[in-house]
């Protein structure tokens, strides 16, 4: 099923899922919210976890508060979306490697987005999973 502007899927979660992420309505974008702990892991290290991650569009979005600061560096770096708004990055160093602009997030997004504003995705060789 595709949104009003025919560009994303949608798969609304149950009530029970959204009550549990105190939104009063899932964005049409966001494909689902996950209670299984997940996982970043970068260079052997785990860099993120939590069992409150919210996938958009494949990519789960950890809260901000269950990833290992140490190993984060805010990167200069900034790019736009149209529906999610303008995105933050971050470099990630482990063992002396940086991953430049591996991770990111929206410090303040559009209306669809509110369920991952502050929250941090990643990329670059990031493994997610349980």
């Amino acid at each position: 099923m595709y949104n009003k502007r025919g560009t994303h899927f949608v798969a609304y979660v149950s009530a029970q899922e959204r009550r549990s992420a105190n939104a009063e309505r899932p964005s049409p974008y966001i494909t689902a919210l996950k209670t299984k702990t997940m996982k970043a892991i970068w260079n052997k290290q785990i860099i993120a976890e939590s069992n409150d991650t919210v996938v958009v569009e494949g990519n789960h979005y950890f809260p901000a508060d269950s990833i290992n600061k140490e190993f984060f560096t805010p990167s200069e770096t900034h790019t736009v979306c149209g529906w999610k708004g303008t995105a933050s990055y971050y470099d990630v160093t482990v063992s002396g490697e940086t991953n430049k602009d591996a991770a990111w997030f929206y410090p303040d997004t559009k209306p669809d987005a509110k369920e991952i504003e502050t929250r941090v995705a990643f990329w670059k060789g990031v493994q997610v999973s349980e």
